[in-house]
């Protein structure tokens, strides 16, 4: 259940549904912000990939925060989470749909990939680095704490008895793909002992900031934008 929406939050948004099966049903649903037109960082839009606790609805600050930057944002719900289509959790099933959201941003509303920054948070942000790894043509990647062991978060959770989480032995989330990173990277450690495991392996741009209380960064953040580089918009 998503018990909370941008509303909640004061801003104005979107929903919006895609990726549809073969019988015209929409497998993932998720919200369309649109940032202020004439914004700083206006060109951009982000793409919102949440962790494995919660849905959509638990990021609501989170998606405010970034909408405070002058963004557009694109959030959603993976398959098995909030109203999404229901199957059971994989990094596979993850994959696939930040796949199918991503072509939703270039496909559907025609926003250039070298604009879009993939954001990602706790697992998210393991799986954002999988998805930037792989796809050179985006803008850069944000990665919020992520998880150095990703399969001991999942099964060390209390919640792991309510799902199938014994099912996603098999995943890795493995960070050696940042090695195969080609565009900018922000890595954002929060508070506490983290690992930044796979960030000594970029050799693109990158930059770390470590533990700023309440995980408030966007001044980082904003310093982040102001130093990616100019990219050539297709139109």
């Amino acid at each position: 259940m998503v018990a909370r929406t941008p509303a909640s939050g004061g801003l104005a948004f979107d929903p919006v549904a895609f990726a549809a099966s073969d019988d015209g049903v929409p497998r993932l649903t998720g919200w369309w912000i649109p940032g202020a037109a004439d914004g700083k960082y206006a060109r951009y839009t982000v793409f919102y990939l949440h962790g494995q606790a919660g849905n959509m609805g638990d990021s609501v600050g989170e998606l405010a925060a970034l909408h405070g930057l002058g963004v557009n944002v694109l959030a959603f719900d993976y398959r098995g989470y909030g109203q999404s289509q229901f199957v059971r959790p994989s990094e596979a099933h993850w994959r696939e749909d930040a796949e199918w959201a991503l072509n939703y941003l270039t496909a559907t509303r025609h926003v250039a990939a070298e604009t879009i920054l993939l954001d990602g948070k706790d697992l998210g942000a393991n799986l954002a680095l999988e998805v930037a790894a792989a796809h050179a043509e985006l803008g850069g990647v944000v990665l919020e704490s992520p998880l150095a062991s990703p399969t001991s978060a999942i099964f060390d959770d209390p919640r792991a008895g309510l799902v199938p989480a014994r099912l996603l032995v098999r995943d890795r989330y493995d960070a050696a793909v940042a090695g195969e990173l080609r565009v900018p990277s922000l890595w954002l450690m929060g508070d506490g002992p983290q690992k930044a495991v796979g960030y000594d392996r970029i050799t693109a741009q990158k930059m770390i900031f470590w533990g700023r209380p309440g995980g408030r960064f966007g001044e980082e953040f904003s310093r982040w934008l102001d130093d990616l580089p100019a990219r050539t918009i297709r139109r």
